[in-house]
């Protein structure tokens, strides 16, 4: 008896005759198997077996490991992104054809986009925030002008009445226009970057919307802010730039091409990401570490140095507006300079003595945000169901928590006593302060007193955690003053998010975090020796990082906004203990909305079980793939695309009978333009290379397949026949089937891979 082994190039594995089974980015493990379809046409050697039905792997009845089951038991229908490279004939006679300056060009327009998107974003966000400051003062100088008058309940319609009106335009934008503009859009956009094409979230109308909807949202005083906006806002104009817009609107013009693709349009998005991270907190380095840490799931060296450049252009841009808006000039505006929150002045000195307070504002850090993220997964769990009712539902629920809100902020002011000025010491030299800004809000006071519940309360965010962070004013905030406000904003914070309006979650953190920071200042008086305003910097880091996660970026964007080098060692003590602490008891909150949205996500930490299976043992226990030959006939293909939602397929080529070898993988798109343009054969034959090439492109393959359905072919075209050697990638990510599921979703997260092929370790045929 004789054996013969099929022949295979170098380093080419080879493969058996049949289907390749394939990894998918389909569901929570990044693994799916493909349904086992009907038998379609016929295969090659005369055997009478069909292409779709040969197997690869030897397979088993049953499923040999309990957690085979789980593997495509939770599948999603949103599509996944082809972030590989498809070197194909096609791609790679467009890369040796093109010319230097069509080499000068593509990289000239890769850095022209990226300033383009800093740019953009920097003039968005400064026009945001000019809005925001602007309502928002004229709001509240009103509102005061009624109380110090007397007339109070005049003061609370008036107070109330915009504030419902500003989150009435937020919320009827989000739900009539653009339902996917609620919300930070940081988790879709971490889908997104994971390889999940979130759909509905990059647009031009989710663009209007946010920027509108942030304005009247934040300047509606409800406990949300603009920062997680921003980052989508930044997200929305990179898409647009780099597809020249969408729809019928859609610019066609030649160089962008070169963008047409998921690779390119992924590192812009980056950009644009990082981008809206800066321009909310004037932090540069920050925002790019924020894009690493956080959303970016594969990074490079030339993406870091764009991204940088992005960021640096938002800073000028918003360096440039807060140097012409000083003065007043753009109303009330302007205030804080680049550095959001300066605390350079305060000389900071560490004791022995300090480790345990410090300590302390750690561990509590990551215990109220990891119980932060439990209740809030409650009450988005609630918010789904009254959400799923419609869109009155949506709107009659954001004008609720507008009304409490309002009620909240308006009437908790006059729950506290007056504080006499001189209680605040050297700081007190302004006190009070009657107009939008300032530490000692006289508010319903006499001369003389502040209320500094109201200092914190009757002011934007921004404003707001400016005084609660401001240095040398260890007297200015009463404790029950300081409880109050971290009940109301911790309660609020829980009611807002959720709602159908633009939110983010930063600047409620960092007031719930900076609250109780100076609470714990004020209760170990006797032990604290740094300045209570540093006290509530760490308290905001440690809340941000016990519920958020993050350390490196969260550690940066702190130093960036406080211009204050010598917070660093606290600072990263502080977060790396409340890290570990919120680890110990659930996920990070964006952890958490993308499994409520739905929205698969391959973490870079494979489950336990993963490393005791084999992927070999993995394709035995599901379906098959489903494969063609190199020269398909057209009517298979068209009943593969109907009878499948695949978007990949393992090719097979037959170089002498007996022997089958891989050939590479053909994506449903290439298939579509294939069959859309009608470039059949009439007979089974291989092509020349310049055949193809006079109807097909690398970058016009990159369009979005459509619709099978919507083909009308005749059945002499349906016995036609498809050449598939220019349109296969040749080169497909492959492992061995004795390689583990944990090793190879690690291969396949950190190549941003959307397929992976699985063949055998040996291969014998006895004829």
């Amino acid at each position: 008896m004789e054996e013969e082994r099929s022949t295979r190039a170098a380093g080419e594995p080879a493969a058996e005759p049949g289907p390749a089974p394939e990894l998918k980015r389909k569901n929570e493990d990044g693994v799916q198997d493909p349904e086992d379809p009907e038998s379609t046409g016929t295969g090659d050697g005369g055997n009478g077996i069909s292409s779709l039905e040969q197997p690869l792997l030897k397979r088993s009845a049953t499923l040999t490991a309990s957690h085979l089951a789980l593997v495509g038991a939770k599948v999603s229908h949103i599509e996944s992104l082809d972030y590989e490279i498809i070197e194909n004939d096609l791609f790679k006679h467009d890369w040796r054809s093109r010319s230097n300056v069509e080499v000068l060009q593509y990289i000239f327009l890769k850095w022209a986009m990226a300033f383009l998107v800093g740019l953009l974003t920097g003039v968005i966000a400064s026009l945001i925030n000019l809005a925001i400051e602007n309502i928002t003062g004229l709001k509240m100088l009103r509102m005061v002008t009624l109380v110090r008058e007397r007339r109070y309940w005049a003061g609370f319609l008036y107070f109330a009445g915009v504030n419902l009106g500003l989150t009435f335009v937020a919320a009827a934008l989000c739900v009539v226009f653009a339902p996917t503009a609620a919300g930070p859009g940081i988790p879709e956009i971490k889908a997104y970057l994971n390889g999940v094409d979130t759909p509905n979230m990059f647009g031009a109308p989710q663009l209007i919307v946010k920027i509108v909807g942030s304005i009247g949202a934040v300047s509606s005083g409800m406990d949300l802010g603009k920062e997680g906006p921003l980052v989508h806002i930044g997200a929305c104009l990179a898409n647009l730039l780099s597809q020249g817009g969408e729809g019928r609107w859609r610019l066609r013009w030649r160089w962008l091409r070169f963008f047409n693709n998921d690779r390119d349009r992924r590192d812009l998005i980056t950009c644009g990401a990082s981008s809206g991270v800066c321009a909310a907190f004037r932090a540069p380095v920050g925002g790019v570490l924020f894009a690493l840490e956080e959303v970016a799931t594969w990074w490079r060296s030339a993406l870091l140095w764009r991204t940088f450049f992005s960021t640096a252009t938002v800073v000028v841009v918003l360096r440039g507006f807060i140097e012409v808006c000083r003065n007043g000039r753009c109303g009330m505006f302007g205030e804080g300079g680049l550095i959001l929150f300066d605390v350079s002045g305060v000389t900071v000195r560490y004791h022995a003595g300090d480790l345990l307070p410090v300590t302390l504002v750690g561990v509590l850090g990551g215990l109220f945000g990891a119980l932060y993220n439990h209740v809030l997964h409650q009450v988005l769990r609630l918010y789904n169901l009254i959400n799923a009712r419609g869109r009155l539902a949506k709107l009659a629920l954001a004008l609720a928590v507008s009304v409490l809100t309002s009620a909240g902020l308006y009437l908790l002011p006059f729950a506290v006593p007056c504080t006499p000025c001189s209680a605040a010491g050297a700081a007190a030299a302004s006190c009070p302060t009657v107009g939008k800004s300032g530490n000692f809000k006289q508010f319903n006071c006499p001369d003389g007193f502040y209320n500094d519940l109201a200092s914190l309360l009757h002011a934007t965010n921004t404003d707001a955690t400016r005084n609660i962070f401001s240095t040398g004013t260890a007297g200015e905030f009463r404790l029950d003053s300081l409880l109050i406000f971290f009940a109301i904003y911790c309660v609020l914070g829980l009611l807002t998010f959720g709602i159908a309006v633009p939110s983010g979650l930063f600047l409620p953190i960092i007031l719930m975090g900076s609250a109780y920071g100076r609470i714990a200042a004020l209760v170990l008086a006797r032990f604290v020796r740094i300045d209570h305003g540093l006290y509530a910097v760490l308290g905001a880091a440690a809340l941000m990082s016990g519920s958020m996660r993050m350390t490196v970026s969260l550690c940066v964007i702190f130093l960036e906004l406080t211009n204050n080098l010598l917070l660093l060692p606290i600072t990263m003590f502080v977060l790396l203990i409340a890290k570990t602490v919120g680890d110990a008891f659930n996920p990070s909150i964006y952890e958490i909305i993308l499994d409520l949205k739905g929205l698969p996500f391959l973490e870079p930490k494979p489950e336990t079980w993963m490393k005791d299976i084999a992927v070999g043992e993995l394709a035995a226990a599901k379906p098959r793939a489903v494969t063609l030959q190199v020269v398909e006939r057209v009517s298979t293909v068209v009943e593969v695309l109907r009878s499948t939602p695949h978007n990949g397929f393992p090719v097979l080529d037959r170089p002498r009978p007996g022997v089958s070898e891989l050939h590479g993988l053909v994506l449903r798109s290439h298939l579509m333009a294939v069959l859309r343009k009608r470039w059949f054969l009439p007979e089974r034959r291989r092509t020349e290379e310049w055949e193809a090439r006079e109807k097909f492109s690398s970058t016009g393959l990159a369009e979005k397949a459509g619709s099978v359905d919507e083909l009308q072919l005749s059945p002499e075209e349906l016995d036609m026949y498809i050449d598939l050697h220019p349109f296969t990638n040749t080169t497909p990510y492959t492992v061995v089937e004795t390689m583990s599921v944990a090793k190879a979703v690690v291969l396949f997260r950190t190549c941003a891979l959307r397929h992976m092929l699985i063949i055998p370790k040996f291969q014998g045929l006895e004829v």
